[in-house]
């Protein structure tokens, strides 16, 4: 068999329908525990960063192709680009929470399932995070491991083995090979770090339009806003069966809420003024992710803060890779290239994007009310011309940080 189709032995649980890898289903939240790293070091003293940054450079991972960074995050005319990554390693302080995943028969491998391109544009800044269903067929270049063994190059294989080939660099070669899209950040995190993330949040306000009772996850939630944190909000992040279709495209919707919600309680100042908070998340952000050469840095970490500290809530979009199911595997998806394209043509022209798609009952999120202004950024957002705003196909989901959604619940 050649070297690019072979086949590789990939763990039942990625199929659609059946029962979520624990935790590892975070995908918006892994994001969100760079992001509180990120924007938690604006205002810290650098001399506590670089303190607090022996853990991440001791263990900092090469990009391949990665280049000499200029001395200011500014200088990147086209603004520039953050991988995030999810793994779903059981760690012992952890496997108690989450079964058979991490004892029984399901519990091998390691595996990217969380996968996030975040990207910041130049002025006027505007954040777009790009998730990236686990379960996309694709292509996957030739990556090197820990140990210096070399995988050769699949032509169509899941998204998330990619991290077990070649680790965080792997990742970053397959998304750039997918999206041509260059990565000078990446990062990260198991879900024993998620817990301590949002631990040391002290939670994150989700909303439930219906209620939510997942026998999968044992999230049992009514209807309403809640406070989630520590293990609930793992709970939360990787509930499938509790949203929507039970999909995993369905759970990435209402992780995005839970991102959302994240971003909007940063940027308000809630903890961004809070200095022994802002510490305290450095802390253990620091202490918890797997980080590329160029993000072990800790001034390029408040660079990057200060660079998206001000970006509007409508300027912060969150957008789903648009998919086709694949003809092959009715549980797996492959890329709807043409819509992709017309996407990342609007991201890099840094229009303004809306999203035109409609949620439907087989969603994981309602769309509710616009976020009050009052809330929001302190910043105006720029003033906007026609030719600079973009409609995104129907094909793409997703919502921007000023909308308010809430999780399409089901109890069966």
């Amino acid at each position: 068999m050649s070297p690019h189709t072979r086949r590789r032995r990939t763990i039942a649980r990625h199929g659609q329908l059946r029962t979520p890898g624990p935790v590892s289903q975070l995908l918006k939240f892994i994001a969100i525990g760079l992001a509180v790293v990120l924007v938690s070091g604006f205002g810290v003293g650098a001399y506590v960063l670089y303190d607090l940054s022996s853990t991440v450079t001791a263990n900092a991972v090469e990009l391949d192709g990665e280049a000499a960074l200029p001395p200011n995050i500014g200088e990147y005319k086209e603004g520039f680009n953050l991988l995030l990554t999810g793994v779903d390693t059981c760690e012992e302080a952890y496997k108690e929470y989450f079964g058979d995943r991490c004892t029984g028969s399901d519990s091998e491998g390691t595996l990217n399932d969380v996968n996030l391109l975040v990207h910041v544009s130049q002025e006027p800044r505007r954040i777009t995070v790009v998730s990236f269903p686990r379960d996309l067929m694709l292509g996957i270049p030739e990556c090197e491991d820990d140990e210096g063994n070399v995988h050769s190059a699949m032509s169509k294989q899941p998204l998330n083995v990619a991290y077990t080939d070649g680790g965080l660099n792997c990742v970053a070669k397959t998304i750039t090979q997918l999206t041509g899209q260059e990565i000078q950040f990446a990062a990260s995190v198991t879900f024993g770090g998620v817990i301590e993330i949002t631990n040391a949040l002290g939670g994150v306000e989700v909303c439930l339009a219906t209620p939510i009772k997942d026998r999968y996850t044992g999230l049992d939630m009514t209807a309403g806003t809640h406070t989630v944190q520590g293990l609930e909000a793992l709970q939360f992040l990787r509930t499938r069966h509790g949203v929507g279709d039970g999909s995993d495209l369905g759970r990435i919707g209402n992780q995005q809420q839970y991102m959302s919600s994240l971003v909007r309680k940063l940027i308000s100042g809630e903890t961004l003024g809070n200095v022994p908070m802002m510490l305290k998340l450095a802390n253990t952000g620091l202490s918890n992710v797997e980080a590329s050469n160029s993000l072990a840095d800790p001034m390029k970490i408040v660079q990057i803060a200060l660079a998206v500290k001000s970006v509007p809530f409508e300027d912060i979009v969150f957008l789903q890779y648009p998919t086709l199911g694949d003809w092959e595997d009715a549980n797996k998806v492959v890329a709807n290239e043409s819509a992709a394209q017309t996407m990342w043509d609007a991201i890099n022209a840094n229009a303004q994007l809306q999203v035109t798609a409609e949620n439907t009952d087989n969603d994981g999120v309602v769309v509710t009310d616009p976020v009050p202004a009052e809330t929001g950024t302190a910043t105006p957002a720029p003033t906007e011309t026609p030719d600079n705003i973009v409609a995104l196909p129907d094909s793409i989901k997703g919502n921007s940080a000023a909308q308010q959604t809430c999780s399409n619940g089901r109890t069966d």
